[in-house]
């Protein structure tokens, strides 16, 4: 009959909208998409305040088995499918969207804080930001720095980057899907730090030498940790003196800052740098 496509915000079980919350209580099936992001508190506790079960749709249920899984229970019943942050700041769950569409299936959709609006806290002007990009966990025979290209197209342009870090959930390596051993590994968040070290290695490894050490130690930015939580981390400085802070548990994100900051920024960013000391 319907799928409901609800946002659920940065934090926890309260951040849900009341129409989010209707939503759930109505529905006859609540799933959760666990690998884009992911909240402070355990599901047990988000089952506790929605008075529902709910199902972990991982990866795999998400790419491989939603048709199956989510979307033909829509058609006949009512499903909820709850994403952290806001619906649509993945492209993913725009994909679900259309599958819906396509098979006649009415799609509700309910917004919530993401990230990337909700990094103004910063002080930091969302007008001024250029295109997201993201960081992945490097590896030994992998290491991909394009990101780093669109981070200097942003700074040449004098916009801000918001940067995300990478998160595994229920991942697969390559060693074990090589064998076709279905073992997850253990979940990993990238901190603020790898994330910066990672940047300036792709900055050392350039292949354009116009873009070759643009971003440097000494480039502004924030880390930033658990927004919108009760226990949030901002931290302000050079890029040499944020890559050595504490942030504690995940989520992480960086911001790179523009080449010039207007009046309002600077002043934010100077009232953090001296809590940040």
């Amino acid at each position: 009959m319907v799928l409901y496509l609800i946002g659920l915000g940065l934090s926890d079980e309260k951040n849900i909208t009341i129409r989010g919350l209707e939503y759930i209580k109505e529905s006859d099936y609540v799933y959760m998409e666990y690998y884009t992001s992911i909240l402070t508190v355990d599901k047990t506790i988000l089952e506790k305040y929605y008075n529902k079960e709910i199902i972990l749709a991982d990866r795999e249920m998400i790419e491989s088995n939603f048709d199956k899984e989510i979307l033909e229970k829509a058609k006949t019943k009512k499903v909820s499918l709850l994403v952290v942050g806001d619906p649509f700041s993945a492209t993913t769950h725009m994909d679900l969207y259309l599958r819906c569409i396509n098979e006649g299936v009415k799609v509700e959709t309910v917004h919530n804080a993401s990230i990337l609006n909700s990094i103004g806290i910063t002080g930091l002007s969302l007008y001024r930001f250029g295109e997201t990009v993201s960081i992945p966990f490097f590896t030994e025979k992998w290491r991909p720095y394009s990101f780093y290209d669109k981070i200097c197209v942003n700074y040449n342009n004098d916009f801000h980057t918001l940067v995300l870090l990478d998160i595994k959930v229920k991942e697969i390596s390559e060693e074990n899907l090589i064998k076709g051993k279905k073992i997850y590994e253990k979940p990993r968040f990238m901190s603020v730090n790898i994330g910066l070290e990672e940047l300036l290695e792709a900055s050392k490894n350039c292949q354009r030498e116009d873009y070759r050490n643009l971003i440097n130690e000494d480039n502004l930015c924030f880390g930033v940790a658990r927004i919108g939580s009760d226990n949030q981390i901002i931290k302000a400085g050079k890029i040499k003196d944020i890559i050595k802070m504490d942030f504690g548990n995940p989520l992480h994100s960086i911001v790179i800052c523009g080449k010039t900051l207007f009046n309002i920024e600077k002043e934010v960013f100077d009232f953090y740098l001296k809590k940040s000391s």
